[in-house]
């Protein structure tokens, strides 16, 4: 079955979105939620989170091998740090042991198999959290910014938070995003996603996913800080859920700050490539 994106443009979103935030926040002071709308530097396309300080901190993932992991040793000492062997952060999803020669295989031949070179969205978790968020009463929308490669667009999610189930024939169809919806548990926004394609990655280093893909993303606002934690569970390929590195963002307070127009996507030439491997 072939599936379509409906693409509205992103510019004609922010202005409908900006003009139904002051009413609608109105009424969601009154259910008691935190506000969670606002510019947060630090989401869409950057690979990083901000430390309290403003610095920015690499959290890509790297790789360890799972306790008796039959034909996986552990590489930390390469020196193409763009290789999944030449990183070191320790949090990692874990595969199971069958699986572990694809994802070598995938890392290795990056720049001719990563999803992210074709045009299409990263998808959920690797597209990591949103610039912009408006927050109804009964939805939050989010905005993301295009990554700066030229290869994903600008593009947005509405998840209701309603209280509604997950809508019995999307949760069963296959997308980018998957079918979201959200709930509030205190002051955290939860947001529980399934019905994935499996065309995307979790994160570059050929850390696949089936479309059997179940993602649980919380958003907490502390002041402006908003920290973004993302639960991966896939367990027809994970030998445990994956919970990732948390990221905290700072909200922009500039008036100022917009959203620009992203660049065209760019087709890449794959038989002129230099290198398998991207660096």
């Amino acid at each position: 079955m072939k599936h379509r994106l409906v693409r509205v443009s992103l510019g004609t979103l922010v202005a409908i979105t900006s003009c139904m935030a002051p009413t609608s926040w109105a009424q969601d002071q009154k259910a008691g939620h935190p506000d969670l709308s606002g510019m947060w530097n630090g989401g869409g396309g950057l690979r990083g989170a901000l430390e309290d300080n403003g610095n920015i901190i690499d959290n890509f993932p790297s790789r360890r091998c799972a306790p008796n992991q039959r034909g996986c040793r552990d590489q930390t000492n390469q020196t193409v740090d763009g290789e999944f062997t030449g990183r070191m952060d320790p949090n990692r999803p874990l595969y199971r042991p069958e699986f572990w020669d694809k994802v070598q295989d995938l890392d290795r031949n990056t720049n001719t198999v990563d999803p992210i070179f074709k045009c299409q969205p990263y998808g959920i978790p690797r597209m990591g959290p949103p610039t912009k968020i408006v927050q109804t009463a009964n939805e939050v929308i989010f905005l993301y910014a295009a990554a700066g490669a030229g290869t994903q667009p600008n593009d947005f999610r509405i998840i209701p938070t309603d209280g509604r189930e997950h809508d019995p024939v999307r949760a069963q169809d296959v997308s980018y995003y998957g079918d979201s919806v959200g709930r509030w548990e205190g002051d955290t926004l939860v947001i529980d996603s399934v019905g994935f394609n499996d065309i995307t990655w979790l994160e570059r280093g050929g850390y696949f996913h089936t479309d059997n893909m179940h993602v649980i993303e919380k958003l907490r606002r502390e002041g402006n800080t908003l920290t973004y934690q993302v639960t991966v569970d896939d367990p027809g390929v994970l030998l445990q859920p994956w919970v990732m590195t948390p990221r905290k963002l700072s909200l922009n307070t500039n008036p100022k700050a917009y959203i620009r127009e992203g660049d065209p996507c760019r087709d890449v030439d794959y038989e002129n490539m230099v290198s398998k491997i991207r660096h």
